[in-house]
């Protein structure tokens, strides 16, 4: 046990660059500093649970009109929509429909509280359900946010959650906050879509049809190009199971695989469409458009555009972690320099060295070779120490520097005990 845990503490005696060049048999592992010891980033996220409620509201909306009209006989109605921010409401022409139309909307629209004005009927969210949608929404963030950040290899993050709608992230060793910022507030909805029949980008879309612009393309102008798309999704976002960077042609590209749903619709859809555009859209962006060429039925494929390796390899980040929820805001920032690191780790290792020898001369002095023995106990124990936090990738703050030094106290109690 004591040779393994001088194994396994070794690797903190060297650099990063020289630890490269050990086998990866062996021991390579060191033990993590955390955010106020290598400094870092301190990022505070909120969570805007608006766009949830307003997606559960059209829901309740289209369910409501489906069930009207689906009524034996047909309901006839006027002025379905939102109220507010946290109702919908209805209002029926004929008065002796009005009892049915209620028990519609409360099939509909589950989780709301029923009233009635007049002819119309209202479904407002209830408290209970408000609450459960913010919970809800700040859970699935934290979760898409985990795998953003574990995508980058970043060393023990920290993702807390702070009262209803906030996330507290910390990333001991990134400098890059903006890279990061952008990572977070990316919404990342990946959809596939049809052209429609190009038209002068001055007049209106037709119906069914809507203009997008570009992400990267621009035209003489230094404007953004514009493609005019059909609303229908073919193939979403929600059907990849995996997206990585990679070349081709040497250009930066990134390669997608479907699952056996989205592969056989994209498949059906591409033989379908030879020879016509297919725009690959993210974030109502389009940044792709190529032609389809032939049938692609094999579940994966490639999205081209002007990438750099770095953009590549962050949208294939976002496709594999999937799309946030809700908008993420970053409504506080902070950087921990590593001087302040650099400072603490001094000081620590200045109080340990000096706690160390202290201990050691006084059990020394005090016991003769009880006192030696029980130092050479002191130092297995922090060997051990160091090979533990090692092995198990565990995260060293200044309090773990503290608990160290008290530690080095402590680990000799049993054995003045015995002595005295």
């Amino acid at each position: 046990i004591c040779v393994l845990g001088v194994l396994y503490a070794a690797p903190n005696l060297f650099n990063s660059k020289t630890l490269e060049g050990i086998p990866s048999w062996l021991p390579n592992k060191q033990i993590n500093l955390g955010l106020d010891l290598q400094g870092g980033a301190h990022l505070l996220l909120e969570v805007d649970t608006s766009k949830v409620r307003e997606l559960r509201l059209e829901s309740f909306i289209g369910d409501v009109r489906q069930g009207l009209r689906g009524a034996k006989p047909p309901i006839r109605y006027r002025g379905l929509g939102k109220v507010g921010a946290n109702a919908i409401r209805v209002c029926v022409l004929d008065a002796a429909d009005l009892d049915t139309a209620r028990q519609q909307v409360r099939r509909a629209a589950d989780g709301t509280e029923i009233t009635v004005d007049g002819n119309c009927v209202r479904a407002t969210l209830t408290e209970e359900t408000l609450r459960d949608i913010q919970s809800s929404t700040l859970t699935q963030s934290m979760e898409i946010v985990r795998k953003r950040i574990d995508e980058l290899g970043t060393r023990e993050p920290t993702i807390q959650r702070q009262g209803g709608d906030r996330i507290i992230l910390q990333l001991p060793g990134e400098s890059n906050t903006e890279r990061i910022k952008k990572l977070l507030q990316t919404d990342a909805v990946l959809t596939f879509h049809l052209l429609c029949p190009q038209i002068s980008p001055a007049q209106p879309a037709p119906l069914g049809c809507t203009w997008l612009q570009s992400s990267d393309e621009k035209d003489a102008s230094g404007n953004p190009i514009r493609f005019l798309v059909r609303k229908k999704v073919e193939v979403g976002g929600s059907n990849l199971v995996d997206a990585q960077g990679t070349f081709q042609e040497s250009q930066p590209v990134v390669s997608f695989r479907f699952d056996s749903a989205g592969a056989r619709r994209f498949c059906r859809i591409t033989r379908n469409n030879v020879q016509k555009p297919f725009a690959i859209v993210l974030d109502n962006e389009v940044i792709s458009a190529p032609v389809i060429r032939e049938p692609i039925c094999g579940g994966s494929g490639i999205i081209s555009g002007r990438f750099t390796v770095q953009g590549a390899n962050d949208l294939a980040v976002w496709l594999r972690a999937g799309a946030l929820p809700a908008k993420i805001v970053v409504i506080e920032e902070r950087t921990v320099g590593p001087g302040l690191g650099a400072d603490s780790i001094t000081a620590g290792k200045i109080a340990s060295i000096g706690a160390i020898i202290l201990v050691v001369l006084f059990m020394a002095f005090a016991y003769g070779g009880f006192g030696l023995m029980s130092d050479v106990a002191l130092a297995i124990n922090m060997v051990l120490i160091a090979g533990a936090l090692s092995i198990l990738q565990a995260t060293l703050t200044l309090p773990g520097i503290a608990g160290i030094v008290l530690t080095v106290g402590m680990a000799v109690d049993a054995n003045v005990l015995i002595f005295e």
